[in-house]
């Protein structure tokens, strides 16, 4: 069995003969009042060990892949184990301890109300997961449309249009992979072949220096199109030297990306992040779990920052 989010309560003893358990009320307000139901069991754990004395009470349900999951506890596992099935509603585990009557009675009377508030946490839970694949499908409409723009348009100029929609083939195949990016997947990646990818894809003269030492937690084609819009927008602003700089600190992996255009208050609205590339940059970054902003630099350029918090390992 594996134990995640446990919830761990200090165990209090007190005479169990004069704290039965006040019966389905007490479990029952439990339920209906707290945010969710695993604080909710929590106190349902806690009335139960006082009410049977056992030295230590659980709550294990199966997890989305039928994996039994430790939920709340209370108390040290010592004594005899006695187990009490609560249906779908997974089951509790007393050590030590007996079990009354009244305690029984009332877990039957709960049991219906735990599954129902599963329930209801899980439909919310695919309600969300829904949005967030429905919101990445949009994107991925767009980032399509933005892509494909140029090597699409090639195709149609070129007496032999292969190389172009190969080109734009190897867009989609990107694309995809920047899709299904998630911030949970956080691998980390060389920075230093997508820069030189990015560049060439480009296609502008520009000069390119970098200062790359640390790795950033995202997918190399993600990143790659992250780097070629971020190149497009600097070449935009009239741009003709970027440096692509990687760092870390104790709290955050940082790509730096500087250029010498117009900077965040010159032409073409270059700040305002009212480009296609610019704004779905945005939203892939978000999606992973990281920020990006544009700020000055001091040589009146643009900066933009993209930056990812560290996570515990």
């Amino acid at each position: 069995m594996s134990a995640s989010n446990v919830i761990e309560l200090p165990v209090h003893h007190h005479d169990h003969g004069s704290h039965v358990l006040e019966h389905e009320l007490e479990l029952t307000f439990a339920l209906a009042t707290a945010d969710d139901l695993v604080s909710a069991m929590a106190s349902v754990v806690e009335s139960v060990c006082r009410s049977s004395g056992a030295a230590r009470v659980e709550w294990w349900t199966n997890g989305d892949d039928g994996v039994p999951e430790l939920r709340a506890a209370v108390g040290v596992a010592r004594g005899p184990r006695q187990d009490l099935p609560l249906a779908r509603a997974g089951g509790l585990v007393l050590y030590g301890g007996r079990v009354h009557a009244e305690l029984t009675s009332a877990l039957t009377t709960v049991a219906p109300i735990v599954r129902r508030r599963m329930a209801e946490e899980r439909l919310a839970r695919t309600a969300v997961d829904l949005a967030r694949r429905n919101q990445g499908l949009e994107d991925f409409a767009a980032l399509v449309a933005h892509e494909l723009k140029t090597p699409l348009h090639a195709a149609l100029l070129a007496e032999d249009p292969s190389e172009f929609v190969r080109a734009a083939l190897d867009v989609v195949d990107a694309l995809l992979e920047a899709a299904r990016s998630k911030a949970s997947e956080r691998v980390l990646v060389s920075i230093a072949e997508c820069v030189n990818r990015a560049v060439k894809e480009v296609g502008a003269e520009f000069e390119v220096t970098t200062d790359l030492q640390v790795t950033l937690p995202l997918p190399p084609e993600t990143l790659r199109v992250l780097l070629r819009n971020l190149l497009s927008n600097a070449i935009s602003a009239g741009a003709r030297h970027v440096h692509v700089t990687a760092v870390r600190s104790t709290r955050s992996r940082r790509l730096l990306v500087d250029d010498d255009g117009v900077g965040v208050d010159g032409a073409d609205r270059y700040a305002s992040g009212s480009g296609l590339g610019l704004s779905l940059s945005r939203r892939m970054v978000a999606r992973l779990g990281g920020v990006l902003e544009l700020v000055p630099t001091p040589s009146g350029g643009t900066r933009a920052l993209v930056e990812f918090p560290e996570v515990s390992q």
